[in-house]
């Protein structure tokens, strides 16, 4: 897929996600409504003359097309590598606003589970660790309760820098790391993963889903089994849903031959 038809599919995931939130229209820039013309092979579009930057208006979001096409190169061949890596890493945008990158932490080699997150929050920014804020109390909780710890999964996210605000990250924010992720998985190997909430599944998957109708289904990413549920912030938010993912762990746990500890 060449980096126009690319950034069109980024964008439409994008706009899915957000008509399911709620949203109903998205304001552009004048640059990115450049990008959106056709393209017209017959002649190159002329050059205007760069005028005063006028003050743009005040936008919803804010979407372009990723200078890095196909995201980072990634030249780590270990898992501090990739680390240091993405400590200096500047192919998107984030790099700009972070305090510390989040490249994962846990077991390094072939761990029963890796969980995937979305991205950093305000305490991983600041702590340069996975899940270490509200949300990743709960998913302590979670690892507990299917009889392991911390330090015996791996963790790790889509993007390794916070988006600001929290904000869900972009399309082409996502393109740009999600090489990392891959990389780190590639060197893992873990026996399954577990995708923590939708932007997890779309950044592995490159599709889009409604995650409460395809969380407990499992999926296979690079010749490991993968199983959707959500994200432990959702589950501060909705504590009802709570049961369809411990569902969703037990699962995990009976596809690894286990069972919850004192079920024994």
């Amino acid at each position: 897929m060449n980096p126009r038809d690319q950034f069109f599919s980024n964008v439409q995931k994008f706009l899915e996600y957000k008509k399911e939130e709620g949203f109903q229209t998205l304001e552009l820039s004048v640059e990115t409504r450049m990008l959106l013309q056709p393209d017209r092979k017959a002649a190159p579009a002329p050059q205007r003359p760069a005028p005063a930057r006028a003050a743009k208006p005040r936008l919803a979001f804010s979407v372009s097309e990723s200078k890095q096409g196909g995201g980072a190169a990634v030249a780590g061949q270990t898992l501090e590598e990739i680390a240091a890596q993405v400590a200096v890493c500047t192919a998107c945008p984030l790099c700009k606003t972070r305090k510390k990158t989040v490249p994962g932490e846990g077991h390094p080699n072939g761990p029963d589970i890796l969980f995937i997150g979305e991205g950093p929050g305000a305490d991983e920014d600041e702590q340069g660790r996975p899940f270490v804020g509200a949300a990743g109390k709960l998913l302590d909780k979670m690892i507990a309760a299917m009889g392991y710890k911390r330090e015996e999964v791996f963790i790790a996210n889509v993007v390794k820098c916070r988006p600001p605000g929290n904000r869900v990250p972009l399309p082409e924010e996502m393109a740009a790391c999600i090489p990392y992720l891959k990389a780190q998985i590639a060197l893992i190997r873990p026996k399954i993963i577990v995708a923590l909430g939708k932007t997890a599944v779309e950044g592995l998957l490159n599709k889009p889903v409604t995650i409460t109708r395809f969380r407990g289904t499992w999926c296979t990413y690079e010749g490991i089994a993968l199983l959707p549920t959500y994200h432990p912030a959702y589950l501060l938010r909705s504590p009802g849903r709570k049961g369809e993912a411990w569902s969703d762990l037990k699962a995990v746990l009976a596809k690894l031959d286990k069972v919850p500890p004192g079920k024994k």
